[in-house]
């Protein structure tokens, strides 16, 4: 099982998500993250991200941004979008309806969150990244318990 987590940049959520779920999986799974947008490719995840990461003992640091590509879809069992935005982008890019099947917004996997979107915490401070890996941490649980089924 192959799963990418997709924001907008790739600096923020998407690193985090990714960090989250490889914590929760064991062995023979992949997870990466990437972006809908190039303008930080090649940057690392954003400082407040890293710490946010480092406070729960998950290491980040190493990540780099890139954008999605059109590989991504014949890579990727399942890609997890954080927001609408950017569902809507990454669905822009699919071909056929296989590669649509993949993709759905990162909170449908909690029950209560339908169309619910992870914010972005870019503009925020501190409290905010954790609020958005709390919300992460909640839905990598709910993805690992889907996939484990």
């Amino acid at each position: 099982m192959k799963i990418l987590m997709v924001c907008l940049g790739n600096i923020c959520r998407s690193p985090l998500a990714e960090g989250i779920m490889k914590t929760k999986l064991p062995d023979g799974y992949t997870v990466d993250s990437a972006g809908t947008i190039s303008m930080h490719e090649g940057e690392h995840p954003d400082k407040r991200a890293i710490k946010t990461a480092a406070n729960h003992n998950i290491d980040i640091s190493g990540q780099r941004s890139r954008p999605i590509t059109r590989k991504d879809f014949a890579i990727f069992d399942k890609i997890y979008c954080m927001d609408i935005d950017v569902l809507e982008d990454v669905v822009s890019k699919t071909k056929n309806g296989e590669e649509r099947q993949k993709v759905s917004l990162f909170l449908e996997t909690l029950g209560d969150h339908k169309n619910a979107e992870v914010p972005d915490p870019y503009w925020g401070d501190m409290k905010d990244f954790e609020s958005v890996f709390q919300l992460l941490d909640k839905g990598c649980d709910a993805i690992r318990n889907q996939i484990s089924k």
